[in-house]
Order: C-alpha cells, then structure tokens, then sequence
C-alpha cells in the first residue's frame, strides 16, 4: 500500500518527462519577516523541467528528528558523490519511473499533512509532574 499524492499541489513543467533532480530548491520571493530567506516553501523546484506550487506550509510541520519530512527528501533526493570512496549516490536511479521524485515528494506532504491532523486529535497526555529526582536524560524540555 501506497499514499496517496497530495491534491492542490500544481505541476509546473513537462509531467510525463520531468527530467533528472540535482538537487530541489524552493522558490525565490522578496525577502521579508515572513520570508528571512527569501524562500517559499510553497514552491518547489524538484528538477530540471518540474516546480511543484500550492505545497501546504502547514505540511513542514511535521519533524521527524528536528528537520521537516519534506526537508529530509530534499536533502537525501539529491546527486552525491562521496569523496573518499568517489561512489554517485544518485536518486534518479532509484525508479525505471521518470516520474518517481515527483511523486515522492507529493505522497511525503500527504502523509505529513495526515499525521499533523492525526496528532492534532489525540487527547493531551495528561502526564504527572516530573519529580525533582528525575534522571536529567529523562527530562523533556519543552
């Protein structure tokens, strides 16, 4: 079983040939409070002939180990070449399907944007105070 591909995000570019992915960038904007990188994470320049739009921000939300899961594939869907060893790590030879990036990345903002309103609706934990004895690496800060 698979997820399915987010609905809303616009394809800009040829979707049945969206050419290699060097590395995905987001789309340029003036840079401003909202912006201090001059980056919209809505848009998505995933390869050579493929920007994504519409990509919910809502959908960076979802962290799994202190980065975003569409931040993760950005930075492991990307042409590497290894300088000790000199091995290409290269993720468009992951897939026969030209379109498999894509694709990835559309179903990784349906998953995040689905755990975000899964989490969202779980009841507080409801946890007793942490004692003063507590173990400092238990302690969750937070």
């Amino acid at each position: 079983m698979t997820a399915e591909p987010w609905d809303g995000i616009v394809e800009e570019g040829d979707s049945a040939n969206p050419g290699r992915t060097e590395k995905m960038r987001f789309g340029k904007c003036k840079k401003d409070d909202a912006h201090p990188k001059g980056e919209d994470v809505t848009v998505l320049c995933v390869s050579e002939n493929m920007v994504l739009r519409n990509i919910p921000e809502r959908a960076y939300d979802y962290v799994v180990n202190g980065k975003s899961a569409i931040g993760w594939l950005m930075d492991r869907y990307q042409v590497r070449t290894d300088k000790a060893s000199g091995i290409v790590n290269d993720p468009n030879d992951y897939s026969d399907d030209p379109r498999y990036i894509v694709d990835l990345v559309k179903r990784v903002v349906r998953v995040s944007m689905e755990t975000l309103e899964i989490v969202g609706g779980l009841p507080p934990l409801n946890e007793k105070p942490q004692p003063d004895d507590w173990p400092l690496a238990w302690r969750m800060e937070g």
